[in-house]
């Protein structure tokens, strides 16, 4: 049998392009990460507070992008340096019962809340 020939047998599984893998499920709204969608690693702790070599984990990009809003590095390494304790976050769980209603891929900006916004230091 030449290479050809096995290269498209029907009944061998592993000729039939690459395994499928299970799908990656984000740990915050715990729905799946298609790959199609935005997504990227957060630092469970942050790399600024010494984090660089801790934990991460996969979250789509407006998790990620939710929980940088609404928090400051350090609040996030003090209180909130598990995804457990960001789902229990008031602030979080309203943004999650939102964000659970939407698309697997779906996307938005996301702004900087008010009160993040008022408590941000000024450049130089």
């Amino acid at each position: 049998m030449g290479r050809r020939e096995r290269r498209w047998q029907a009944d061998d599984p592993s000729t039939h392009g690459p395994p499928v893998r299970a799908p990656v499920i984000c740990p915050l709204c715990e729905r799946p990460i298609p790959p199609r969608a935005k997504s990227s690693l957060h630092h469970l702790t942050p790399k600024l507070k010494g984090g660089a070599k801790a934990g991460t984990v996969r979250l789509h990009q407006i998790c990620h992008s939710a929980i940088h809003a609404r928090y400051s590095e350090a609040e996030i390494a003090r209180r909130l340096a598990d995804t457990e304790a960001l789902r229990q976050d008031p602030e979080m769980v309203r943004f999650l019962a939102w964000v659970r209603t939407k698309p697997d891929d779906f996307h938005a900006a996301t702004r900087m809340t008010r009160t993040r916004k008022s408590t941000r230091r000024e450049p130089y």
